[in-house]
């Protein structure tokens, strides 16, 4: 029965308690369940799909249209662009938590990777695991105003050389509440490796791992306006490497570094300054580094702004 208060329908959709009703958004809704699915099927939460890439398949640019992945699917990706999110605009969510989340594994060839090649994707909910040792970069993000909200990359085997990689079409990328669990050995450059791109933000991370570059580097092209750090909770890097890279930028890129970051590092030498790295950006404090066990952390060693 209609509403004569709102004839256009719910155009931004329906909530209860903060919970969305999926069947009041404006675009489609489809199920995904590696356990259950079939592709070709209807993609209902009874009868749902068996990937995510057939899911995205049946999604219409820039309606608003959700994809559902039950608990526990998985989906393996074998080849570059062996899922490739390639439709505007839709919101990919995972359900359930811990191992139970959906997991998107990386195998066969280095190349295997997840292509976000279209504007204005989410993703949500999601543990991403390198099943084959130097992956080149599993997660590639080649489009603008693109979201990773509480997800999870894990090396499993071997280490992948960089987990996350963005091109210069990145701008006002968004990644908030990542976890990234590298490999205790070396063999992996970054975490994430961002190319140019403006405004992105990346807060509310706790990684860790063996970096010979750093944990977040920005390479090859400056990006303006970027923020390292700051969000609702601590920012945590942990490098297994002598190197002693936590972030290293471009010399011509501009933003901030912090605050609320903490960096745990692996020699006990006269480093803390290096740990963080770019010339034009602003570092805001608190910046926490602390490179023995047994020791509490020291301030970093940047020089600090006077009001001159």
């Amino acid at each position: 029965m209609g509403n004569s208060n709102y004839p256009q329908g719910f155009p931004f959709g329906v909530t209860v308690r903060g919970m969305p009703l999926l069947s009041a958004y404006p675009g489609k809704v489809f199920w995904v369940d590696s356990n259950t699915g079939a592709n070709g099927g209807q993609g209902t939460f009874d009868r749902p799909f068996d990937t995510i890439d057939y899911a995205v398949g049946r999604c219409t640019a820039s309606r608003g249209d959700i994809i559902m992945v039950k608990a526990g699917h998985v989906e393996t990706v074998t080849a570059a662009g062996g899922l490739d999110l390639d439709v505007a605009g839709i919101a990919i969510i995972g359900m359930g938590t811990g191992s139970l989340r959906p997991t998107i594994n990386f195998t066969t060839v280095v190349g295997a990777d997840m292509d976000i090649d279209a504007a204005n994707i989410t993703m949500s909910n999601f543990l991403f695991t390198g099943g084959i040792d130097a992956l080149t970069g599993p997660i590639d993000i080649n489009a603008a105003d693109c979201t990773l909200m509480n997800i999870e990359t894990r090396d499993v085997t071997g280490q992948a050389t960089d987990f996350i990689v963005t091109d210069a079409n990145a701008s006002r990328l968004l990644i908030s509440g990542w976890k990234h669990l590298g490999a205790a050995a070396a063999g992996a450059d970054t975490a994430i490796s961002l190319v140019g791109g403006d405004d992105w933000v990346i807060e509310a991370f706790d990684i860790y791992g063996n970096f010979a570059v750093a944990a977040i580097e920005n390479v090859t092209t400056a990006a303006n306006r970027v923020r390292i750090g700051g969000g609702p909770v601590p920012n945590l890097i942990w490098t297994e490497n002598a190197a002693d890279a936590c972030i290293t930028m471009v010399a011509a890129s501009t933003g901030y570094i912090g605050p609320n970051l903490f960096l745990m590092l692996q020699d006990n030498a006269a480093n803390f300054a290096g740990a963080t790295v770019g010339a034009a950006m602003q570092f805001m404090k608190p910046i926490q580094i602390v490179n023995l066990a047994g020791e509490s952390s020291g301030d970093t060693t940047i020089t600090a702004s006077t009001n001159a």
